[in-house]
Order: C-alpha cells, then structure tokens, then sequence
C-alpha cells in the first residue's frame, strides 16, 4: 500500500462528517501507543502547558530516580530512554518553551545524577549534546525569555 501525502489526507478528512472524524481518531488510537499519547495531549494537556511540563518534568525525575546505579551501561541506557521519551513529548507541544524547559530540566538531572555523569565520556557527550539543543531552541525564543533561560543556562555549564 502506498502513503498519501499529506496535502490527500488533509483534502480527505475535510469531507468527513464530524463522527466520521471521530471514529478514524478512536481507529487511530488503537494501533499505537504514541497515537494514543498524542490524541491524550491534544485533547487533555494542549490548553495548560505548564502542567504538562510540570508532569513530563516530574516523570523525568522518577525515571532518573529509578536508574540501576551498578555500572554505567545501564546508566547510559537508561538515561537513553528518558531522553528518547522526553524527546517524544516535546515533539508532541511542539512549543519552544516547551523544548528548552524539557531539555535545561534533563540536562539539570542528568548533572546531578550519582555517580557522577563525569565519570563516563559517553554521558558527558550526551549531555553537551542536550545543552546545544538547548541554546540553539532559546535562540529562537523572545528576547525576554532567552535572558531568562541563558541565565539557568549558565548555571549548568558552571563546575564542569
């Protein structure tokens, strides 16, 4: 079967009645848990974005919490995860505060995770790599809140 472009889809579904569109939505949610997650954010998390930020910031923290501190490919791994998801989340707000909030908050744990992320040059990778994407999405932000967020920023990088 060949995929339609979007520009299809979207002329498609603009002929669809109301409860037409909401039982390809239901169908949809069925097949995969990220659509599933996706449709809970747009129907449920769109409208606060703080509090969706606060919960992913909280799941973040327990996930780190939980993390096997016996050797460091476990550490990597795990913190893989986290990251893959919380990646998965931003990509759902599609928001830039969004994006900096997520990245500077897993950055911050990721610092304070025992044993420290210093003794692993793959961790420390990891985390300059989330630091970059960090600056390059406040770069895009309104100057107001780019002063904001260089600031926290700035405190990350200190003591390395």
């Amino acid at each position: 079967m060949k995929t339609v472009t979007l520009k299809q889809l979207k002329d498609e579904l603009s002929y669809k009645s109301a409860n037409e569109l909401k039982d390809l939505c239901l169908h949809l949610s069925k097949f995969k848990k990220e659509n599933k997650e996706l449709l809970t954010y747009l129907l449920f998390e769109f409208h606060n974005e703080e509090s969706y930020v606060e919960s992913v910031k909280f799941q973040m923290a327990v996930q780190f919490a939980e993390i096997k501190t016996k050797n460091f490919f476990f550490i990597r791994k795990s913190v893989r995860k986290i990251l893959t998801q919380t990646k998965k989340y931003i990509r759902y707000s599609r928001k830039k505060e969004t994006e900096v909030e997520l990245l500077l908050h897993f950055c911050k744990n990721l610092k304070e995770m025992k044993p420290s992320m210093q003794q692993s040059q793959r961790l420390e990778n990891m985390f300059f790599s989330q630091i970059k994407m960090a600056k390059k999405a406040i770069e895009k932000l309104h100057e107001d809140l780019q002063y904001d967020y260089q600031i926290e920023l700035k405190k990350l990088q200190e003591n390395e």
